[in-house]
C-alpha cells in the first residue's frame, strides 16, 4: 500500500511566509513536503504529535566557519542543536580551497588564530580526509561526505588569492592582469560545479582576526579593483551572491566602507550579505544610521541585506590562545608564537608598558572590539586558576579591584596571574547589558535584516555564538514580545534563503524539501546559559564551550529526523546544494 512517509499531526504551523499561524497537519513523503492541511489520500509509516508545538521551517545559519568541522562533525554542531538544517560555508574568505598539496598545513595556520580553530583538531580531523586541490574536487568531496545539515559553499577569497598568486605576493602586492583573469577563470569554474559566489573580509593593516603570525589575513588589505574583477564574474554570469565583511575603521558607519559596499553591488548587480548590523546598547543612531542606509540603497537598486548578531553570549578567555585583541599591535605582538614565547614577552617590561599603554589610551577600534568581547579589561573577572590553591583568593574579583588592593596595574594583574598558569588563567567578561528595544528595532524597523552571524564552527574557546536561533527565539520572540513567531521564522529562515541563494527552501510549501522543526516555544531555552560549558570532544583531545538547547521536540532534514528530544539519531540526510539546489 501506497503510504506517506511522517505525518506530524495537530501541530501550529508558521510556514515561513508571515502567513498568520495556523492549526494543521502536515505530511511529508520522499524528503518533500506532500501535503500541508486536509485530509489525507493514504496513512502514514510514522505519526509524530506536534499538539502544543509550533512547526516551522528549519533555520538557516548564513554565517559560520564550520568548513574543518563538518569532516568530523556531519550536524555542524552546536548550531544543528538549535534548529538549524542548513548552514553556509566558506565565509569572510576563508576555507580550504582550493589549496595545493604542499600547502595544507599552512592553509589549516590560517585559521587556527583568526577564527580560533585548534590545529590539532584539524590535523586529526580533516587533514586524513583531504583529498581535494580545485574547486570542483572540493565540492564533489563535501558531496561524498556524511551530512546531517544540508551546505551550501562560497569561495573563499583568501584561498583563490594564494592558490594564484603564492602567499606573500598575495598578503604584499595586488594581483596583475594575468593573475586577476586567473580568479576570474578559477571563479568561474567553481561556480559551474556548484558555488554560490564568494565571500572577503576587509578589516585593514590592524585586523581584529590576524593570520596565525599576527599579519593581517590575504583578504584585509586586499584593494577595491582587485575584489571587482571577481564581482564582474557575477554580473555576467548574472548569478551568485556576496558574503562581505567590512569594516576597516573605527566608525562603525564609516562613510568609505559604506560606499564601497554600494559601488560593489553596482558592478557585481548581485545581493550582498553585509556582516554586520553594528547596534550599541546606549545610542539608537548607530543601528538607525545602518537601517537608514540600506534602505536607501534599496531604494536605488542595490540590494544589499544587513546581518545582525542578536544572540546575548558572554566571552571567557585565557591568554594561551587568545586572539581577539589583534587591533591592538602591542596585544598581537604579545599572544602570538608559542607558549613559551608569549611567557617570554609577556613578562618583557618593555612590552609590558606598550600593553598598558594601548589598553589604557585604546584607539577607538580597540576600545570597540574590548567592548564586544567581554567589555573594559579591568572590568574582567578571574573565573578560573587552574585550580591553585594559593591562587583561589583572586577568583570572582575582577582585575580592577585586584589592582587597587594591590596596588598595581590591572593589566599587570592580568599577565601576573597568566605567568603564574602558564596563561591559562580564565578571565570572564562583564555581565550581560543587551538594550532589547535596539536589538530588536534591527530586524522590526527594516525589511532588509536577517538575525544570526553565528560564528559556528569558530571561537569555541571564547563564546557560543551557534545558540542565537533558540534565543532569539526565547527572548525576542517569546519573553518580550517584540517580534512575532511568524516575523521570526521569516527572517530566520525565508529571507535569509532569498538573500544567500537557496533555491527551494526556507518555506514549508507543498512540494519543498521538509527541513522542519518541531518545537515547544514554552520549553525553549539554553543549557547552561552565558558562556556555556567546555566539553571535550573535538578531535585530537581539544575543547569547545557547547549550550544544548531545550524544547525541540524533532528537528527533520530533508525528511529524515535527525535530532528527537536533543538527542541525536545518527542520520545524516543532509545535501550540498550546488547552485543553491539540492
Amino acid at each position: 500500500m501506497d503510504e506517506y512517509d511522517i505525518h506530524i499531526k495537530d501541530g501550529t504551523i508558521v510556514d515561513g511566509t508571515r502567513v498568520p499561524s495556523y492549526r494543521g497537519d502536515l505530511w511529508i513523503s520522499d524528503g518533500r513536503i506532500a501535503q500541508i492541511g486536509g485530509r489525507p489520500d493514504k496513512p502514514s509509516k510514522e505519526v509524530i504529535d506536534a499538539g502544543g508545538c509550533i512547526v516551522a521551517p528549519g533555520s538557516i545559519d548564513l554565517h559560520t566557519h564550520y568548513d574543518a568541522q563538518i569532516r568530523w562533525d556531519p550536524y555542524c554542531s552546536i548550531s544543528s542543536w538549535h534548529g538549524v538544517t542548513s548552514v553556509v560555508l566558506g565565509n569572510c574568505g576563508f576555507g580550504f580551497a582550493p589549496c595545493k598539496p604542499d600547502f595544507r598545513e599552512r592553509s589549516m595556520l590560517t585559521m587556527v588564530r583568526t577564527e580560533a580553530i585548534p590545529l590539532a583538531a584539524m590535523q586529526e580531523g580533516m587533514l586524513p580526509k583531504w583529498d581535494w586541490e580545485t574547486i570542483p574536487e572540493y565540492l564533489d568531496s563535501l558531496d561524498a561526505a556524511p551530512k546531517g545539515v544540508n551546505v551550501l559553499q562560497y569561495m573563499p577569497t583568501a584561498s583563490l588569492m594564494i592558490y594564484v598568486m603564492g602567499l606573500e605576493a598575495a598578503k604584499s602586492r595586488p594581483a596583475n592582469n594575468a593573475e586577476r583573469k586567473e580568479m576570474q577563470r578559477l571563479l568561474h569554474e567553481g561556480m559551474d560545479a556548484g558555488l554560490c559566489g564568494f565571500s572577503i573580509q576587509r578589516l585593514g593593516p590592524n585586523s581584529t582576526q590576524s593570520d596565525f603570525d599576527g599579519t593581517p589575513m590575504v583578504t584585509d588589505t586586499m584593494i577595491d579593483d582587485d575584489i571587482f574583477v571577481l564581482a564582474e564574474v557575477l554580473r555576467e554570469r548574472d548569478e551568485g551572491f556576496i558574503q562581505l565583511t567590512q569594516a576597516t575603521s573605527a566608525d562603525v558607519n564609516n562613510a568609505e566602507d559604506l560606499d564601497f559596499k554600494r559601488r560593489l553591488a553596482e558592478v557585481c548587480g548581485r545581493p550582498i550579505i553585509d556582516n554586520v548590523v553594528p547596534v550599541s546598547q546606549r545610542n539608537p543612531r548607530v543601528h538607525e544610521e545602518r537601517l537608514e542606509w540600506l534602505e536607501q540603497a534599496h531604494n536605488d537598486g542595490l540590494r544589499i541585506f544587513g546581518q545582525g548578531a542578536s544572540i546575548r553570549t558572554g566571552f571567557a578567555f585565557s591568554l594561551d590562545e587568545w586572539n581577539l585583541y589583534d587591533s591592538s599591535p602591542a596585544w598581537r605582538e604579545a599572544t602570538t608564537g608559542t607558549i613559551e614565547e608569549k611567557i617570554r614577552k609577556m613578562s618583557d617590561p618593555a612590552i609590558r608598558e606598550r600593553l598598558r599603554a594601548e589598553t589604557d589610551e585604546a584607539a577607538t577600534l580597540f576600545a570597540n572590539t574590548q567592548g564586544a568581547v567581554g567589555g573594559p579589561p579591568r572590568k574582567l573577572v578571574v573565573q578560573g586558576v587552574t585550580r591553585r590553591e594559593d591562587l583561589q583568593k583572586y577568583v570572582g574579583r575582577s582585575l580592577g579591584e585586584i589592582a587597587e588592593t594591590e596596588g598595581k596595574h590591572y593589566i599587570d594583574v592580568m599577565l601576573d596571574l597568566s605567568l603564574e598558569t602558564d596563561l591559562r588563567t580564565e578571565f570572564l567578561g562583564q555581565g550581560p547589558e543587551f538594550n532589547v528595544d535596539h536589538m530588536s528595532a534591527v530586524y522590526t524597523d527594516s525589511p532588509y535584516t536577517i538575525p544570526g552571524v553565528s560564528d559556528g564552527g569558530a571561537h569555541t574557546k571564547f563564546f557560543s555564538g551557534g545558540a542565537w536561533t533558540t534565543d532569539f527565539l526565547a527572548w525576542i520572540v517569546r519573553d518580550e514580545k517584540r517580534v512575532s513567531v511568524e516575523e521570526a521564522h521569516y527572517r530566520m529562515s525565508t529571507l535569509a534563503a532569498h538573500a544567500a541563494g537557496f533555491k527551494d527552501r526556507g518555506v514549508l510549501t507543498e512540494g519543498a524539501p521538509a527541513d522542519v522543526l518541531v518545537y515547544d516555544m514554552d520549553e525553549l531555552a539554553i543549557d547552561p546559559e552565558w558562556i556555556g560549558e567546555a566539553t571535550y570532544d573535538l578531535p585530537g583531545g581539544e575543547w569547545r564551550r557547547v549550550q544544548r538547547a531545550h524544547g525541540y521536540r524533532h528537528i527533520l532534514v530533508n525528511g529524515v529526523e535527525t535530532f528527537q528530544d536533543g538527542e541525536c539519531t545518527g542520520a545524516t540526510p543532509g545535501k550540498l546544494l550546488r547552485h543553491g539546489r539540492g
